[in-house]
């Protein structure tokens, strides 16, 4: 997910030699600066590279597990421009924890991306903390808008954000992985049927994409009375699955949010 992000900053036209990223190997630092030409600091058992890394920027992106935001965020803390806006994308990592884990007034801004953004195709949700001004919510905007759409929703609406568009493209795999089996045991070649599955939910999503798609109104121009596609959808519903979607996709929040409570409860 931060290889995504950096490579949509940089397709948004932010300059590579701006741009310092930290990682725990050298070998993984060696092998992003020569991808991106970005500075790439190897981490040490204490912190100087994040540190380092953190002291100087404008922005700075904390991209590690929900687990580790807290102590990443005490590491870096002493060091920060006053200035500096602070962005999350670790899911279900609220930002009281985060604004307590640094210098009172810290600007910080809570965000949900998912894994199309790197191909520039990505959905960013973005919430703003109580410090953050509306300059600096500009400013990642700006920032991300390579990755793709970004969108501003409340904190309290992060969790269903991320059940529908962060987990959503494991949905549209799965659904993917699923067509590829069907259309296998109806005989195709493995390989036939993965690539059909693969590019017909590609081409899906690109009408989906298109101003004004309408998703029920693209449906219903593929399902013809009597027809093939209206035998596959009834078979669909019949087996109940919008309300398995549905069940998922709160399942997903739920965890979201019991994930946030285990943090703040750790504290």
């Amino acid at each position: 997910m931060n290889e995504a992000i950096l490579g949509g900053i940089l397709a948004g036209g932010f300059p590579a030699e701006f741009i310092t990223a930290t990682v725990r190997r050298a070998e993984r630092a060696a092998q992003l600066r020569e991808r991106h030409g970005i500075t790439v600091l190897a981490e040490s058992e204490d912190g100087t590279a994040n540190r380092t890394a953190a002291e100087s920027a404008d922005v700075v992106i904390v991209g590690v597990k929900p687990v580790g935001v807290r102590a990443m965020l005490e590491t870096v803390a002493g060091v920060l421009n006053p200035s500096a806006v602070v962005v999350s994308v670790a899911a279900a990592v609220p930002l009281e924890l985060m604004e307590a884990a640094l210098p009172a007034g810290a600007q910080v801004i809570r965000t949900m991306p998912n894994t199309p953004a790197k191909l520039g195709r990505g959905v960013t949700a973005l919430a703003a903390g109580s410090a953050a001004t509306p300059e600096s919510v500009k400013l990642v905007r700006s920032l991300l808008s390579g990755t793709g759409r970004i969108v501003e929703v409340r904190e309290d609406q992060i969790n269903a954000v991320g059940s529908v568009s962060g987990s959503g493209p494991a949905y549209a795999f799965y659904l993917a992985e699923a067509m590829a089996k069907a259309g296998a045991d109806l005989g195709l070649d493995p390989e036939l049927a993965a690539l059909l599955a693969a590019e017909t939910i590609a081409g899906a999503g690109a009408m989906l994409a298109e101003p004004e798609a309408d998703a029920a109104a693209l449906r219903k121009a593929v399902t013809s009375p009597n027809g093939t596609t209206e035998a596959a959808i009834g078979v669909f519903d019949d087996q109940g699955l919008p309300g398995i979607i549905a069940a998922g996709m709160q399942a997903a929040a739920d965890r979201s949010a019991e994930i946030t409570d285990e943090l703040s409860a750790s504290r």
